[in-house]
């Protein structure tokens, strides 16, 4: 793995000077962009708008429209606006996880302890995992300041970058039921059937399908085999359903395919 960005948590007064890697990649199929007409890739050129000629990379700036005109800025621009958050992941204050939404969560990180940094990073790592709290944090990357959290997931300790509240839409267009707490027999037999489908959550269990069906298809036709026609999509719910009738035969089907 490359790194991404170069720094340091600060825990205190300690200094852990870190690496950060991309903790994810994508399982979804690579697919490229083609010419109908005679399958050549199609490229895409960074184009002067008023000349129409295409620009290398060296020569793009970044600029901000400010009263119809723009204002060019260099990396020492961004810098300015918070030299520390540039290089520095601090913690600011630990928190239960569980009081943060997974609506906010966002996209994770690995940390590894640069050279000398081993201990310090061990006890931060460590101190996470015993007290189960997680760190909260804002720093800068590619010149945009991000929230996160740094909790420990295995050995190593991830940072998570979560939302602004700024950034989450509000669900007041929405056309929603109301909350109700009122106890109904509807609800009851709802809860039975979430209980009789609880499970010890395993993730080695869950694998992405589709994109292994999607490359099977890619191979076989290939070779020549046409794909066979999508199955139809069948509607399991409509709103003249009785609810009551539907909850109690999920709850038979469960315990068929139990027996």
């Amino acid at each position: 793995m490359r790194s991404i960005w170069t720094g340091s948590v600060s825990f205190g007064l300690i200094n852990i000077p870190i690496k950060m890697f991309s903790a994810v990649q994508e399982s979804s199929l690579d697919m490229d962009m083609l010419d109908k007409k005679d399958n050549a890739n199609i490229k895409f050129k960074r184009v002067n708008e008023n000349t129409g000629k295409e620009v290398d990379f060296a020569n793009i700036v970044k600029g901000y429209k400010l009263d119809d005109k723009y204002v060019i800025l260099e990396d020492s621009d961004f810098e300015a606006a918070d030299a520390v958050k540039t290089k520095t992941i601090a913690i600011e204050s630990f928190v239960l996880e569980k009081e943060i939404q997974s609506i906010y969560y966002e996209q994770p990180y690995y940390l590894e302890p640069d050279k000398g940094a081993l201990n310090a990073y061990g006890l931060l790592r460590d101190a996470l995992e015993v007290t189960g709290k997680v760190g909260v944090t804002r720093f800068v990357l590619r010149n945009k300041e991000s929230l996160a959290i740094l909790k420990p997931y295995k050995d190593v300790i991830v940072l998570n970058r979560i939302r602004f509240e700024q950034e989450i839409r509000s669900t007041s267009e929405l056309k929603l039921p109301p909350i109700s707490k009122k106890a109904t027999k509807e609800m009851d037999m709802a809860e039975k059937l979430i209980d009789q489908l609880t499970e010890k959550f395993d993730i080695t269990g869950f694998k992405d399908e589709y994109t292994a069906k999607l490359l099977d298809i890619i191979k076989k036709k290939a070779k020549g085999k046409v794909s066979k026609t999508s199955p139809k999509l069948k509607v399991v719910h409509k709103q003249s359903d009785d609810l009551m009738e539907m909850l109690k035969a999920s709850l038979k089907n469960k315990t068929k395919k139990s027996s």
